[in-house]
C-alpha cells in the first residue's frame, strides 16, 4: 500500500524561494512531486554540501569589556566559553595582567573584540584615569563580574560605579550586564534571596543606565544562559533569523528548533511550537554537548551529529551552516528520521545566506 510522505522543505522557483512540497502518495520514502529522489546512505552525504560562508570584505566588530575585581572569575568564564576549557582546568589560569585582547569570530562575520581587563587595584585605577578614553570608547557591551562571596563589596560597587560613569561619558548606548558569579558557593536555599538582593542593588546603582543581571557559576548551565543572552544582543540580523527558524519549524512540523553557534555552542536562536517543562533545557544542552565535543577531541575524533530517540520524541543535532549547529525535536512518530535529516540538509543553503550581514533579505516561506 502506498503511504503519504511527510512535508519536505525544498528550494522553489526563483532566487531565495523556499517552500514545502505537499504530501503525495508514493511508494516508500520520497520527496513528493517534481523532485529528484534523495538517497540517505551510510556514507552520510548530508555533509557533502557544506561549505564556508562567503564573508564580507570587512567583518563587523563589536567591542566587549569584561571587567570586575581580581579573582572574580572573568578569565575562567571566558576560557570555558571561547577557549574550550572545562571547569576544573581553569584552576591553573593565572591572574590577568592589565588588559588581554582577543578577537573571537562568531557566526562567521561577527567579531567580538573582547577586552579582558585585569582587576587588581592598580590596573582599575588606571582604567579610570590615564586609560579612560582608550578603554571605554566605542563599547558595545560591558560585562561586569561580581564575586558573590567578596569581602570587599563596597569597593566592588565603587569600581562598578566608576565604570558606569566612564561608559556614560564615552559609550552611552552600550548595553550593561552584571554577572553575580560563583553562586555554587552559596547554600542552595539562599541563592534566590541573595541574588535578588544583589540585583536590586545593582539596578538602583546603575541608573540612569539599565543593567541586566545573571547568576552564574562555571560548574553548571547558568554560565551558558548568561553568555547566550549577551551574545544574542550582538547578532545584527537576529529577528530575521528567528522568523526563518520559526517558518522552518512549522514547515517540518517540529516541536522545537534550536540554533547553536558552532564553536561555543551558545544558543543564538530558537523556536518552540509546544510548551516544554524545563526552562533551563537550552543551557543544559549547550553544556552537555560542549563537554561531549571536548571528549571527542581528546580521542582525535570530531563531533558532527547525534540522534536521540525514545517513545516520546526524537532529537536531532547536526551541523547546519558553516557557523552553526541545529537541534530539531520531533514528537510525531509518523515522520521518519530520514525525512527530518533531508529537511535539515535542504535548509542549509538558505540559512547560510542569512548569516551574511550584508546579504539579501531572503525568507523561508510556507506554500
Amino acid at each position: 500500500m502506498a503511504r503519504t510522505t511527510p512535508n519536505i522543505c525544498t528550494t522553489g522557483a526563483g532566487e531565495g524561494g523556499w517552500g514545502c512540497v505537499s504530501s503525495s502518495p508514493v511508494p516508500g520514502m520520497g520527496l513528493g512531486l517534481g523532485l529528484e529522489p534523495v538517497h540517505v546512505e551510510s556514507s552520510d552525504p548530508r555533509r557533502t554540501s557544506l561549505g564556508r560562508c562567503v564573508m564580507p570584505s570587512t567583518a563587523m566588530k563589536k567591542k566587549v569589556l569584561l571587567m570586575g575585581k581580581s579573582g572574580s572569575g572573568k578569565t575562567s568564564m571566558r576560557s570555558i566559553i571561547f577557549a574550550n576549557y572545562i571547569a576544573r582546568d581553569t584552576r591553573r589560569l593565572g591572574a590577568t595582567i592589565d588588559v588581554e585582547h582577543s578577537h573571537v569570530r562568531f557566526l562567521g562575520n561577527l567579531v567580538l573584540n573582547l577586552w579582558d581587563c585585569g582587576g587588581q587595584d592598580t590596573f582599575m585605577e588606571n582604567y579610570f584615569t590615564s586609560q579612560r578614553d582608550n578603554i571605554f570608547r566605542n563599547v558595545e557591551v560591558l560585562i561586569y563580574v561580581f564575586d558573590v562571596e567578596s569581602r570587599e563589596l563596597e569597593k566592588d560597587m565603587h569600581y562598578y560605579q566608576s565604570c558606569l560613569e566612564a561608559i556614560l561619558q564615552n559609550s552611552p548606548d552600550a548595553k550593561i550586564f552584571c554577572l553575580v558569579h560563583k553562586m555554587d558557593l552559596v547554600q542552595e536555599d539562599q541563592r534566590d534571596l541573595i541574588f535578588k538582593e544583589r540585583e536590586e542593588d545593582l539596578k538602583r546603582l546603575s541608573r540612569p543606565l539599565e543593567c541586566v543581571c545573571f547568576r552564574t557559576s562555571i560548574w553548571d548551565e547558568t554560565l551558558y544562559k548568561a553568555w547566550s543572552s549577551i551574545v544574542y544582543q550582538l547578532i545584527p540580523n537576529v529577528q530575521q533569523l528567528e522568523m526563518n527558524l520559526r517558518n522552518f519549524a512549522q514547515i517540518i512540523e517540529a516541536d522545537e528548533v534550536l540554533l547553536f553557534e558552532r564553536a561555543t555552542f551558545l544558543v543564538i536562536s530558537h523556536y518552540q511550537c509546544k510548551e516544554q517543562r524545563d526552562v533551563h533545557r537550552f543551557e543544559k544542552i549547550s553544556n552537555i554537548i560542549k563537554q561531549f565535543k571536548l571528549s571527542c577531541s581528546k580521542l582525535a575524533a570530531s563531533f558532527q551529529s547525534m540522534e536521540v530517540r525514545n517513545s516520546n520524541f526524537a532529537a536531532f543535532i547536526d551541523i547546519f551552516t558553516s557557523n552553526t549547529y541545529v537541534m530539531v525535536v520531533m514528537s510525531d512518530p509518523s515522520i521518519p528520521s530520514a525525512a527530518t535529516l533531508i529537511n535539515i540538509r535542504n535548509a542549509r543553503k538558505h540559512f547560510e545566506k542569512l548569516e551574511r550581514v550584508d546579504g539579501p533579505k531572503h525568507s523561508l516561506l510556507m506554500r
